[in-house]
């Protein structure tokens, strides 16, 4: 079986809920058993 990954991206600006929806994500793949990674200096 393959194993899943996701990278996790924002543009590092101020943004309402951005830490909210990045966490939400993190924790959803964790549980779900995907390998998660962060982009530092996505773009």
């Amino acid at each position: 079986m393959l194993k899943k990954a996701i990278a996790v991206v924002t543009s590092g600006g101020d943004s309402p809920g951005m830490n909210a929806a990045a966490r939400a994500v993190v924790r959803t793949a964790l549980y779900e058993g995907v390998d998660v990674y962060g982009v530092h200096n996505g773009y």
